[in-house]
């Protein structure tokens, strides 16, 4: 009982630090979109038993919006517009679209993703931010823009008699993920690409031997990064992988560093990522 009432004093002071915050930006006028603070990171990827009609598919992958903080409306509205000059074939949304506190205006901003103009479509998991504060709210308003959420659920492109299966699984730190039930919905053929909030269940989706690649984000790249020695800053699910690019058995990991931040707008040689992953066949 007291861990509880710990944890909701601490999300309680968090909220307030987001509205003060927010109502900071908004006296100095520090909410405009401006391309430069973004890094768009080509990730080529090699897949073994991709059809050669996949070739070249292009997946934009973004994460940790945290709206209502540094992005602002003006922000989102932006960043849509950078995605889509992409021309993606998909778009995979990898959690935490909010921090601290959903309203009507983190909704609004939440709409402007349906305004993003994949090929295929927008596919999206919940992150842990997601559900502590408006899973009901998110999926409404995910669901009103054309979003698919693939909370332990599979989505497959075809293109003639070839498959690309893109899977999700809900939060692993609020133990809503079912990996089996992926596993199971998930067809015995074509390349498989997991979309998990958190990077380091990489070691347990890897295992599975059933996903070529795993896209993550939840760590913000840590907010600070040391020339060659990465970010000092690792917490819980992203000890291991907190940013860019491993290989964890034959799965490749990819850790976006997202796109906000958290209640303190600091990032340091860690800018905001838009992932541009374009598949090749071996």
């Amino acid at each position: 009982m007291k861990e509880t009432h710990s944890n909701l004093r601490a999300l309680m002071l968090r909220q307030k630090m987001q509205i003060a915050m927010s109502g900071f930006r908004d006296v100095l006028g520090i909410h405009e979109f401006d391309a430069r603070d973004f890094e768009i990171v080509p990730l080529n990827v090699t897949i073994p038993d991709l059809d050669p009609i996949f070739n070249g598919y292009r997946i934009v992958h973004i994460s940790d919006i945290h709206l209502g903080q540094w992005i602002s409306a003006k922000r989102i509205e932006g960043v849509v517009n950078l995605v889509n000059k992409q021309n993606p074939d998909i778009v995979a949304i990898t959690g935490d679209s909010v921090s601290y506190v959903v309203n009507e205006a983190v909704l609004d901003m939440l709409r402007f993703l349906k305004n993003l103009n994949p090929k295929d479509a927008t596919v999206a998991v919940l992150g842990n931010h997601d559900h502590w504060i408006g899973a009901e709210d998110i999926r409404r308003v995910m669901d009103e823009s054309k979003i698919i959420e693939l909370e332990n659920d599979v989505y497959t492109i075809k293109r003639e008699d070839a498959m690309l299966h893109i899977a999700g699984v809900d939060s692993i730190t609020l133990e809503k993920h079912d990996l089996n039930a992926v596993l199971k919905k998930l067809p015995k053929s074509g390349p498989a690409i997991l979309l998990a909030h958190e990077p380091d269940f990489a070691d347990e989706s890897s295992a599975t031997g059933r996903f070529c690649v795993q896209l993550s984000g939840h760590s913000h790249g840590g907010q600070m990064i040391i020339p060659g020695l990465g970010t000092p800053f690792r917490g819980s699910q992203f000890k291991k992988y907190p940013l860019g690019e491993y290989k964890v058995g034959d799965m490749i990991q990819y850790t976006n560093r997202g796109l906000g931040t958290n209640v303190f707008w600091i990032r340091i040689n860690c800018p905001p990522e838009i992932t541009i992953m374009t598949l090749q066949s071996s």
